[in-house]
């Protein structure tokens, strides 16, 4: 919406011209969900803690962990206003990847939403039944997956593997509509399970989200794809703004979640930002690129993956107990100690994939 403004003003004043640069546009895009973020959250807390919609404890988790019992979950309805307001003021509204990305990140935010609704206002402790869940996830990412392959320009259906310069190859549509799935439906999942204490999932969110910005800009750019030898894909560069809204956002509301969190984010929050990072990952095509940076989300559910399989199959767990990070918990780390490596180790991993794409 403003930059459609500034596109009209630029009539009458050459200054505006700079808001047709991704750069600068990305840059308020950041601030805008920052401020967002940092104005409403106070209110938005308060709100949820005068209705009682705290977060439920497990018993067999952390002692540490009784002490979060009650403390205010739906937070992550706080990051999707600020994402939605930022990037509908900064975005170029006639972009279709601009429209794709936000009704995932949405649709996803709406599943999770209804699942805490049951689990904290209704008090139902299954909340939304995990057939469901899983169905509402799968019928968008197949629905959206068909509409991109259907739609898709040059080198749009490109899969790309890393480190290897020439090594790519055109997706079927079978292919295509699996891979999209997966790692849409995947990505959520994984950042939903990483999503168990103050700060873990929302930092690395952040970094990778940024990472994603960095990369949509290159493959948007001919020169830049050119160079690095990526898919160059005409308009895809406008997800800069979107990604900018998600490190704007996902800084602001770490404010109140970093430890000890006055807010968590619960998978109104935790599916729709999984989502977001799987649905640009396919929109760049890089998603092999996703699955290296986002390494963190990875560990963690093949930790409870295993632990599932080992007890179902032995008897026996390989971990004290899954995700991850609690599994280094029960070990005696300090809740603080977990959460900092693990940004860490994310930090990491988000260079070797941006380095990845220079090494080809």
């Amino acid at each position: 919406m403003l930059y459609a403004l500034t596109q009209y003003l630029q009539e009458f004043h050459s200054g505006f011209n700079v808001f047709n640069y991704l750069s600068m546009r990305a840059i308020m895009g950041v601030i805008t969900a920052l401020t967002i973020s940092l104005l409403i959250g106070p209110k938005m807390i308060a709100s949820l803690s005068k209705y009682n919609i705290g977060q439920p404890i497990r018993d067999d988790g952390p002692e540490t962990h009784l002490l979060k019992s009650g403390t205010p979950t739906m937070g992550g309805a706080l990051i999707l206003v600020a994402i939605g307001i930022s990037t509908l003021l900064w975005s170029d509204l006639n972009n279709r990847y601009v429209w794709v990305v936000m009704l995932v990140t949405f649709a996803y935010g709406i599943i999770g939403w209804v699942d805490d609704y049951k689990k904290l206002v209704k008090r139902d402790p299954k909340g939304l039944a995990s057939r469901y869940k899983y169905m509402w996830q799968s019928i968008i990412a197949l629905v959206v997956a068909v509409y991109l392959f259907k739609t898709a320009g040059i080198n749009e259906t490109q899969f790309v593997f890393p480190l290897f310069k020439s090594l790519t190859f055109e997706l079927g549509f079978f292919s295509y509509v699996v891979i999209t799935y997966f790692v849409i439906v995947g990505s959520s999942n994984a950042v939903n399970l990483t999503d168990g204490l103050d700060g873990l999932a929302i930092l690395p969110t952040v970094m990778v989200g940024g990472a994603l910005g960095l990369i949509a800009y290159l493959t948007g750019h001919v020169e830049f794809a050119s160079y690095l030898s990526m898919p160059y894909i005409y308009g895809v560069g406008e997800l800069v703004i979107f990604c900018g809204a998600i490190v704007g956002s996902g800084l602001g509301f770490l404010w109140f979640n970093t430890y000890p969190a006055q807010v968590f984010m619960g998978d109104v929050g935790a599916l729709a930002l999984g989502a977001a990072l799987g649905i640009i990952a396919v929109l760049v095509r890089q998603e092999l690129i996703l699955f290296v940076m986002g390494g963190v989300f990875v560990v963690e559910t093949l930790s409870v993956v295993l632990q599932v399989a080992s007890f179902k199959l032995t008897g026996k767990r390989i971990f004290r107990m899954a995700p991850l990070h609690h599994h280094f918990e029960l070990k005696g780390w300090p809740e603080p100690r977990v959460i900092v490596r693990f940004w860490i180790i994310t930090v990491i991993l988000v260079l070797i994939g941006l380095a990845m794409l220079k090494v080809r």
